[in-house]
């Protein structure tokens, strides 16, 4: 139990310094510490993931950063493709799903190094694509706008269900590149997304069989919890490049550790 402890805080944590969904991190956590398989730690994560989510998004709220229509429609538009994953990872089998989660570790710290080189966390802007309006710093609602929320739902949602990770590292850059919301605005807009989307996402694994276990999970979720608010306490004195640089190494070392043990 202490270390499920420990390891819940340090995700939350890492979660508040780096902005990174919950998953990426709660998923090897178990799986190292527990012993557990990708399948049994996922249904887990997703419980951590939107706890911890949650209690970041209520800062965005709180500063009136999170655009909660874009959010809802988002999350509403991931929960049939989270079904999806969710049956896809069970007629897949362990050592697959392992692979495909060191897969999108490997994407993630790969992008966070080659911002880093490129000294900008910047990704090309798609023109015409979801606009904010510059007098009410909302969204301009049209049905292009409506079918970008849609699609960037759709691929959050199945790598939800399919991996136990919230989605954060689709909607974020996804949001960056089809939408000129400011990054303060996607960040805060994507816990929100993220909390909702990883809720969708457990449902979804619960009425597939999925199992909580009733002593671990709640302890682990609320360590998570408090590990985002310690994180979020830090995060500005920290500097940025420094953290972005350590988190990619650690997200390297670990997907090199699943793929080692394939």
């Amino acid at each position: 139990m202490l270390f499920t402890l420990l390891s819940g805080v340090l995700v939350g944590v890492l979660m508040g310094v780096t902005g990174a969904g919950g998953g990426i991190l709660s998923v090897p956590a178990l799986v190292y510490g527990l012993g557990w398989s990708l399948p049994q730690a996922a249904p887990v994560a997703l419980v951590a993931t939107c706890l911890g989510s949650a209690v970041g998004a209520v800062e965005g709220l709180r500063r009136r950063l999170v655009r909660y229509r874009a959010a809802l429609l988002i999350a509403l538009a991931s929960l049939p493709f989270s079904g999806l994953g969710v049956r896809a990872a069970q007629h897949l089998p362990t050592s697959v799903l392992s692979a495909c989660f060191a897969v999108v570790l490997l994407i993630v710290a790969m992008r966070l190094l080659r911002q880093q080189s490129a000294d900008t966390a910047e990704l090309p802007r798609l023109a015409g694509a979801a606009h904010i309006n510059p007098d009410t710093g909302r969204f301009e609602w049209n049905a292009r706008t409506a079918c970008v929320f849609g699609l960037i739902g759709g691929v959050a949602g199945f790598m939800s269900g399919l991996l136990g990770v919230g989605g954060g590292f689709v909607v974020v850059p996804l949001l960056r590149r089809f939408s000129d919301a400011s990054m303060h605005v996607v960040v805060a807009t994507s816990l929100l997304i993220v909390a909702l989307v990883s809720l969708g996402s457990l449902g979804n694994a619960l009425a597939n069989g999925a199992v909580l276990p009733a002593v671990i999970t709640p302890w682990f979720a609320a360590s998570v919890a408090a590990g985002m608010l310690v994180g979020r306490r830090i995060a500005h004195r920290l500097a940025a490049h420094h953290v972005q640089r350590g988190f990619a190494a650690l997200l390297l070392i670990v997907a090199a550790s699943l793929l080692l043990r394939l």
